[in-house]
Formats: structure tokens, C-alpha cells, sequence
């Protein structure tokens, strides 16, 4: 694609995004505060499963001074589901550092944005371009695939190179419309150049001047990926007299701080668990049935089995909550919260 047909791509994409973009909560102001939170959840997860989330999370913590004082535990329920824990973490540390270097007010600058704790060029352009007006591109897998398409490139887009030059490239060309320019790629990318399943063409305001409409299966090309590692894991739902047992994680690593069912290495099977809850001093008094289940993080996936263990002796070393202590207390990883899903409803 020359210079002159990328050049286009402003006049094509304003007047499309202005007729058809979606409405969503995050769009009807500029507060930065309010783009930066939607951007941080917006990160790998669902624009409808972000939705509630974004709105209870503002009415919980409707500015940065009331996300900096907030209590962990308050913070992790209010992201339950969400995942990727270390994103909310670094919303507060964020949160502090503004109010402790910048009085309390976003930053403006971009390299001041760009230092913020937890984010990164992308999340640092679309908040310099919706919520200030400047010409700083948004960058992410969406944007990548559309320009791809577009340019017809076969440059891998998992090469960090790619993604500087379709920075520089969009940068060269953004209009004064800067936020409204972002939204739109960001919009044709989720809603018409679609990343699984065939793109709607037809509808695309960058028909013509796409290079790659008829290469679309091929496009963008990405590296191929590393097989995950899988750990196995045995997880256990410990119940007594209507109280279920729960721990911390270590606050370090892997969820990192976050509420979860006591759980060990490997695949236990019925007498092993019973044999471990007796050496636990927990004293079993029915095994009621098992479960088994997985969960993805980015770089492992975990093998997971959960049994349900009916005991007599709760002993201290877990903290014993109740069905209602933990839907309002302990922010549960999806990782775990799936094992309490199956009886939640039941309890």
C-alpha cells in the first residue's frame, strides 16, 4: 500500500466509525481516569464481558484517589473473573504514583503515561488520543490484523518491529480527529476485519484500497506458537457445618495475594485424598465426589481435579468462610472459582 492510499485511511474510517460505532460505556466522555480503567480490562478479555465489570468497578472507585486507598481484598473481588490479576494490581500502584507525583491529575505527557506502572505503548497511545486529543497510535492485535490486511504484509505480526512500523506508519498519517481516529480502528478490527472467521468485507469502508481482501485466511502471519507446559494440580473443597475452607497465595508469582481452595501438585486419587486429609488432621468424614477441570494462563495450562471433601475438624491453618463471606470477601481466581461454581448455586 503507497503512502497516498494509507493516507486515505482517515477519511474512510471517520464518518464509517461515527455511523456504526457500538455503544459502550467507556465512550461517553473523554475522563482519562475512565479510559485508562476501560483499556487496562479491555486487555484480553471480552468488550461484553467488560462491561459490568467497568461499570461496578467507577461506582465502587469513581476517581484515582478512591482506586489508590482501596483495600486489596476490596480491589480483587471488584476484578473476580476478570483475570490477569497483575493488570488491578498495577491500576492501584499506578494510582498512587499519580497522586504522589502528578497531584493527583493524569499525566498529559506521553513518556509520564508510558512510565505508569502496567502500561505499556498501546494502552499510553489510546489514552494520549481519546482522552488528550494527540496523534499516538493504538497498537494492538486488532489494529495489527487490519493493517496487515490492508497493506497486504506478511511481515509476522508477533515481531516487535511489525508493530513499530504500523506505529509509525498510522502516526504519519493521524488527523486532528485523534480519539475518534483510534476508536475506529480499533472498531473495524473487532466488528468488520474479524480475527476468526471470514471478515465482512462488504461492509468494510477500506474495501477498496484493502491489498489483502482475497488473502484474508492468510493474514496476518504470526510466529508459530510454543506448546504450553501443563502442571497437574489437585484441588480440594473442604466443607464444615456450612463453611468451606480458603488460603492465600503466596504474594509473589503466579495470583500472586489471591483467595484459593487449598490444592497440591499432581493428580490425587480417592484414597490419596483421604490419606492426605487425614495426615492434615482435618479429619474426612465424606468424599462426595470429584471433578476435573483446566485453566490456560498465558505461558502454562493447568491440569486440574477437584474433590469435595466433607470434614469434622476445621483446622486453623485455612481460613473458614461461608458461602456469603466468600461471594463478598475472597476474590477467587477463575482458576478456582470454577470448582465453586459447581456448588455455589447449591449452598
Amino acid at each position: 500500500m503507497g503512502e497516498n492510499q494509507l493516507a486515505a485511511l482517515p477519511g474512510l474510517l471517520l464518518g464509517w466509525y461515527e455511523a456504526n460505532r457500538r455503544d459502550l460505556p467507556w465512550r461517553s466522555d473523554r475522563e482519562p481516569y475512565h479510559i485508562w480503567v476501560s483499556e487496562i480490562m479491555l486487555q484480553q478479555t471480552r468488550v461484553e464481558a467488560v462491561k459490568g465489570y467497568y461499570t461496578r468497578f467507577l461506582e465502587k472507585l469513581p476517581d484515582i484517589q478512591a482506586l489508590a486507598q482501596c483495600d486489596d481484598d476490596t480491589l480483587h473481588k471488584l476484578w473476580e473473573g476478570l483475570g490477569y490479576y497483575s493488570r488491578v494490581r498495577n491500576l492501584k500502584k499506578a494510582a498512587r504514583v499519580i497522586l504522589e507525583k502528578h497531584e493527583g491529575r493524569f499525566p498529559e505527557d506521553y513518556q509520564a503515561i508510558l512510565a505508569l506502572p502496567g502500561i505499556g505503548e498501546y494502552t499510553a497511545g489510546a489514552i494520549s488520543s481519546i482522552a488528550f486529543g494527540q496523534r499516538r497510535a493504538a497498537v494492538d492485535g486488532n489494529v495489527l490484523r487490519v493493517m496487515a490486511r490492508l497493506r497486504g504484509d506478511d511481515t509476522p505480526v508477533d515481531l516487535p518491529e511489525c508493530k513499530s512500523r504500523v506505529r509509525q506508519a498510522l502516526e504519519e498519517i493521524y488527523p486532528e480527529e485523534a480519539g475518534a481516529f483510534t476508536q475506529a480502528l480499533m472498531e473495524l478490527g473487532a466488528t468488520v476485519c474479524l480475527p476468526n472467521g471470514e471478515p465482512k468485507c462488504g461492509q468494510c469502508p477500506c474495501a477498496a484500497i484493502c491489498l489483502g481482501r482475497e488473502r484474508w485466511r492468510e493474514l496476518p502471519v504470526k510466529l508459530p506458537k510454543k506448546a504450553k507446559k501443563e502442571q497437574e494440580r489437585t484441588v480440594f473443597v473442604l466443607s464444615q457445618g456450612g463453611r468451606y475452607a480458603i488460603e492465600r497465595r503466596p504474594g509473589k508469582g503466579l495470583l500472586a495475594g489471591l483467595w484459593q481452595f487449598p490444592n497440591v501438585e499432581g493428580t490425587l486419587e480417592a484414597e490419596q485424598v483421604l490419606a492426605w486429609a487425614e495426615q492434615a488432621g482435618l479429619a474426612p468424614r465424606e468424599l462426595e465426589r470429584k471433578v476435573d477441570r483446566s485453566h490456560i494462563f498465558t505461558h502454562i495450562k493447568w491440569v486440574m481435579r477437584g474433590w469435595y471433601l466433607e470434614v469434622d475438624n476445621p483446622i486453623p491453618a485455612y481460613t473458614w468462610m461461608t458461602p456469603e463471606e466468600i461471594e463478598v470477601q475472597a476474590a477467587l481466581p477463575t482458576a478456582f472459582r470454577q470448582f465453586w461454581e459447581e456448588i455455589r448455586e447449591n449452598v
